[in-house]
């Protein structure tokens, strides 16, 4: 029997390095393994590697430069308990990289006639024609020239995408690949000092096949010839697979050889596994050597350098005072003369609208970053459901606003993208406008069934911010509902054992509950206000209403005693509840936005007060035409809310057995107010210690794409409508702040009186009698020579009937048939 002649492992490898290295020699065709093909390309497989030549130094090419030698403390330096992972301790570090092309993103699509301009140029020669269009436009230097200059590259393009995704996934991805990973690069070689005769970039490794051609090749960013380290440069942090593939031929073929992964973001548990994997693979061809494999991190801020051209460039809507129409008011400015801009926008518009749509965009946008310069996470790496406003500032006229929000990382976006950012986005910046708009002894919403013409004021119902105030009142009685069922809630079952009874059953807690804020913690300096907490409680208190459902048993004659004693027995038992889903619960998200919105609405208030701003014609102006009811809910009404929650109320939310006898099932009356607005404005002690570096993320946050807070997977994002150059100075420098007084007494008055929460006004009708002063309802000295007093009276009874909430239950015994 024939058997093929096989040389033993080691010196097959050995005939590899030989290889590697390009020592020739005779050898028979028997000698060398068989060629091994890609089963799906047929492409010959690699036997061995080598370093192609050519490679530039570090110091030359990134610094112009050229040093005498390589110092000792050149590179990032290990981990000193060994681990293969270090990280540099310190604040993040801002790199500027040129993106002069994003300064075009305003630009539409091109028309029949702009087509023909376009290729005019060399209509036969697509690549030839754009060439030319870029020599005029550099010739010239005009915006127009440019335009022409992307539609002809745009023709050139044969995917058949549309001219926006072209735009944004082709034309500005390419460039910030470009552009973002050498600036990445160039400021990792002078942080490091990756200097000398040792170092070079931009080094190449061929992977041949046993005939000596070349089937792959895998650049690393740098190489260091001494230690024999590949390095690769990731400004997020993020490993490709395909990349890592490659490493591991490498690392076989050439055994004398370590690799360095440095990362600009903190590594993801994902990426770190991907780091250990490799080193255990390396470690496993090369026993008895440990840290073949290592990461490095060293937190930057990614800053792109573009100047917007009006005409030109994109600016949105959200958050601009210039831009918002409105009958009687003001002429609806052109969007070349108004808007914002800023990386949170860059972020929303990049994001998919619907979950497949963000998928799509992602595994697009991964394929075409082999230089890991996409923010971290991609496209679907926000959140957007968390995403909360946290700083307003930069007022004034003729400065619009800048803001910053924050959000949380997606944990997995590439499987779960996040998406739906625009339509959260349009939330935050239509609920800013109508609680500025509308005077605040509008805001109230109520359901009631003894009042059913007193819903909510009618120009409030006809506004997003009006609908999820509505929204959460009816969805807080779904919760009451089931936070008093026994065999969901041990405090609910506590509630019912120690309930007063009649005819053998605990009687029904006829209280009303509704949502108000807890003190806010907020800090006014820099020339803004930073909100740092602005949570939220879930009060109660007895109250008795008329209206009985139809054979309804409820309790009667109760004592006030026994009405006190259940109050509290739902204070202790239910509440806690009910508070921890409004602040936690993803379902009260739109009324956490909605509620930081109207914090940063009264702080406008308060500005525009004392001098005005470009929001001067907008406040109090009754007008919230120019922000409606949007789709999907365009066709809301606050009447088919109060019917199904009088259907509620006839038929039950929540059914479960009572041990004591009889089918239960109950509803109650919820509701909303924020007519009490405690804060405190904390000190600036307490705020660079507890929020340590908080003023200078915001900062970034209005430049950076690409902003952690402290390491963590919590993001901030901006934008401004004052930011006319990229990379600029977006704010002045934080000013020294006196010490807040101790008195926690706010000097501020409310804007207005907020109307007593049980008796809600409507439609044109008088406005209700104003509550008692409350002695925590304004915002503490800010620590500047004139105390604010924020929110004072934030949102005139919204939601009063929160505040008319009663909750109650119809109780109906089991008949004969169950």
């Amino acid at each position: 029997m024939n058997r093929a002649l096989r040389i033993p492992g080691r010196w097959r490898l050995a005939g590899r390095v030989l290889v590697a290295v390009g020592i020739a020699s005779a050898v028979t065709v028997t000698g060398l393994p068989g060629i091994e093909t890609d089963t799906a390309t047929a492409a010959p497989r690699a036997v061995a590697a080598r370093i192609k030549s050519g490679a530039k130094r570090c110091d030359v090419m990134n610094l112009g430069k050229q040093y005498q030698s390589t110092p000792r403390n050149s590179w990032f330096p290990n981990d000193p308990t060994g681990s293969n992972f270090s990280a540099w301790q310190g604040n993040p570090k801002n790199f500027n990289y040129d993106l002069p092309g994003k300064a075009y993103d305003g630009v539409k699509p091109p028309t029949a006639a702009d087509r023909k301009t376009a290729l005019s140029q060399d209509p036969n020669d697509t690549e030839k024609n754009y060439k030319a269009w870029q020599k005029i436009a550099d010739r010239t230097g005009k915006p127009e020239d440019r335009k022409f200059e992307i539609y002809a590259r745009y023709f050139h393009n044969k995917e058949g995408l549309s001219f926006e995704h072209w735009f944004e996934h082709r034309f500005i991805r390419n460039q910030t690949n470009n552009h973002k990973g050498s600036a990445f690069e160039r400021q990792l070689v002078r942080d490091f000092r990756l200097i000398g005769p040792d170092w070079l970039c931009e080094v190449t490794v061929e992977l041949i096949d046993a005939k000596g051609n070349v089937v792959e090749t895998r650049r690393y960013d740098a190489y260091n010839q001494k230690t024999k380290e590949f390095n690769e440069f990731k400004s997020n942090s993020e490993l490709t697979n395909k990349q890592l593939a490659k490493d591991r031929k490498i690392a076989r073929f050439m055994p004398d050889h370590r690799f360095r992964f440095s990362g600009g973001k903190p590594f993801s548990q994902t990426q770190r596994k991907k780091i250990d994997n490799l080193n255990r693979y390396v470690n496993r061809l090369r026993p008895g050597q440990t840290n073949q494999v290592r990461g490095n991190q060293r937190l930057y801020n990614p800053i792109p350098q573009t100047k917007p051209i009006r005409e030109y460039s994109d600016y949105q809507r959200w958050f601009a005072p210039g831009c918002q129409g409105g009958q009687g008011r003001m002429q609806l400015a052109a969007a070349s003369s108004c808007g914002t801009r800023g990386p949170l926008n860059d972020r929303i518009n990049g994001s998919g609208k619907t979950l497949e749509e963000a998928k799509r965009i992602q595994a697009d946008a991964r394929r075409l970053d082999p230089r890991g310069t996409l923010p971290r996470g991609g496209p679907g790496g926000v959140d957007f459901t968390t995403l909360q406003l946290r700083y307003v500032g930069g007022l004034g006229k003729g400065k619009g606003m800048q803001y910053s929000m924050r959000a949380d990382q997606m944990p997995d976006p590439d499987e779960n993208p996040g998406f739906g950012g625009e339509a959260r986005m349009q939330l935050f910046s239509d609920a800013l406008f109508t609680w500025l708009a509308l005077t605040p002894d509008k805001f109230w919403v109520n359901l009631n069934p003894d009042q059913p013409d007193k819903i909510m004021d009618a120009k409030f119902g006809r506004t997003d911010a009006g609908r999820v105030l509505l929204e959460a009142d009816y969805l807080m009685k779904e919760d009451f509902a089931e936070a008093l069922n026994p065999n969901k809630h041990a405090g609910g079952k506590r509630y019912w054992d120690t309930a007063p009874r009649q005819n053998g059953l605990p009687c029904f807690p006829g209280v009303r509950f509704w949502a108000e804020p807890k003190t806010a913690e907020v800090r006014e300096q820099d020339g803004g206000i930073y909100i740092l907490d602005a949570p939220l409680k879930v009060s109660a208190e007895w109250l008795d209403i008329e209206w009985e459902a139809p054979g309804s048993t409820e309790c009667k004659g109760l004592t006030e005693a026994q009405k006190k004693s259940m109050e509290a027995s739902v204070r202790a038992n239910i509440v806690a509840l009910m508070e921890e889903r409004v602040n936690n619960d993803k379902r009260y998200a739109d009324l956490r936005a909605v509620y930081t919105a109207r914090v940063a609405a009264e702080y406008i208030r308060q500005q525009d007060a004392k001098s005005p701003t470009d929001f001067r014609e907008i406040i109090n102006s009754n007008d919230v035409t120019t922000w409606p009811l949007r789709a999907p809910h365009d066709k809301w009404t606050r009447e088919d809310v109060y019917q199904k929650y009088m259907k509620s109320l006839r038929e039950g939310i929540e059914w479960f057995e009572l041990e004591y006898g009889g089918k239960v099932f109950n509803q109650g009356v919820g509701g909303v107010d924020f007519s009490k607005q405690p804060k405190r404005n904390i000190s600036q002690t307490r705020f660079n210690v507890e929020h340590r570096t908080l003023d200078t993320t915001t900062k970034t946050s209005l430049q950076s794409d690409d902003v952690s807070y402290l390491d963590t997977d919590v993001l901030y994002l901006g934008g401004s409508g004052n930011i006319e150059a990229g990379g600029g100075d977006p704010s002045p420098d934080p000013t020294p702040t006196p010490t807040p007084t101790d008195d926690p007494k706010p000097t501020d008055p409310p804007s207005t009186p907020a109307p007593d929460p049980s008796t809600p006004g409507d439609d044109g009708k008088p406005t209700p009698p104003a509550n008692k002063p409350d002695p925590d309802g304004n915002l503490a000295d800010t620590g500047s020579d004139t105390p604010i007093g924020l929110i004072s009276g934030i949102a005139t009874a919204i939601a009063a009937a929160g505040a008319t909430l009663v909750w109650w239950m119809r109780r109906r015994r089991q008949d004969a048939t169950g």
